[in-house]
């Protein structure tokens, strides 16, 4: 069987520019046989004539990319695109969705999680979230938007030219302060460099784990990151525990996680990552020598009560 497909969610505010970027994306000459799957209520499509009374309705453009318009769920849209590969009637090797302006990339990104045969043949392989300078602030109200951010693997800013150098530095800051795992790049008129969106492998079970220092202040938001470290060794059946009651009681708050573990008496580095209450978790590479051998975990969520489980986790060393 051919490798999965890698899958691209695109998020982001209404009118931050999603579209444009889709176009730059399809136009551009990159060689990439993409496939777009567009919701209809995205604000404004990249052909709206492509919205008949079918379904799912599929186009293939000049370039060999493929834009397929949807009016049901997504899970039959991807069987649909998958069905039509397979018999050679379309051809592609990435997939990118666009959600709709005000929509939850969650259940997006549980599909791939979910469905074991869509899970054979697609893999995740990040989250990009748009995020529109000039509005920021009166859409940042909105805890959906906050939600965005947070779930990013990697978060877009477009209209900078609109704001201040103040303003965008103000932004960049309130920004990490919601989503400490994202790289924060911006987008000029849909125009970005495509290895900003394509291969970020922000769900690759791995050690990686970049977690941007970030400026304290008071913040309004709902949506913040919550940094645990440790250089103690952590004993992995109360770890264990400790994870299962968090997801447990604050499952549907915890939007994005990632962790890299020192377990006590193993060499190997425990990563583990997920998606509200969906993670999973696997053996990475051994420490190096002379390494200081850190337990980091990184959770990005909706109003959790960081003290308690600040304690909770102190109490695993």
């Amino acid at each position: 069987m051919s490798s999965p497909i890698p899958v691209t969610i695109l998020s982001g505010f209404l009118g931050a520019g999603k579209t444009t970027l889709l176009r730059h994306l399809l136009k551009a000459e990159h060689g990439l046989k993409i496939a777009v799957i567009e919701n209809e209520f995205s604000d404004a499509g990249i052909d709206t004539q492509l919205l008949g009374d079918a379904p799912v309705q599929v186009m293939t453009l000049a370039n060999g990319c493929v834009c397929c318009t949807i009016h049901t769920d997504l899970t039959k849209a991807l069987y649909l695109l998958m069905e039509r590969l397979d018999s050679g009637e379309i051809a592609f090797d990435r997939l990118v969705i666009e959600c709709t302006g005000l929509a939850d990339p969650a259940p997006v990104a549980q599909t791939f999680f979910i469905d074991e045969e869509l899970r054979e043949r697609y893999i995740l392989d990040g989250i990009i979230t748009l995020v529109d300078a000039a509005n920021a602030e009166v859409h940042l109200a909105q805890t959906i938007a906050q939600a965005q951010v947070g779930f990013a693997d990697r978060l877009l800013v477009s209209k900078t030219d609109l704001v201040s150098p103040h303003a965008f530095e103000a932004l960049s800051e309130r920004l990490t302060r919601i989503n400490r795992r994202a790289p924060i790049r911006v987008v000029r008129h849909g125009e970005i460099d495509l290895a900003e969106l394509l291969d970020v492998r922000g769900f690759n079970l791995n050690g990686s784990l970049n977690v941007r220092p970030v400026v304290a202040a008071d913040s309004l938001d709902r949506i913040s990151s919550m940094v645990l470290r440790t250089e103690q060794p952590l004993d992995i059946d109360k770890l264990s525990a400790f994870m299962n009651q968090l997801l447990e009681d604050h499952g549907r708050q915890l939007l994005r996680y990632k962790g890299v573990l020192n377990i006590a008496g193993e060499d190997r580095r425990l990563v583990f990552q997920g998606v509200l209450k969906l993670y999973g978790f696997d053996w990475d590479t051994e420490w190096s020598e002379g390494e200081v051998r850190e337990s980091v975990m990184v959770f990005i969520a909706d109003d959790l009560p960081e003290a308690t489980i600040r304690a909770g986790f102190n109490a695993l060393t």
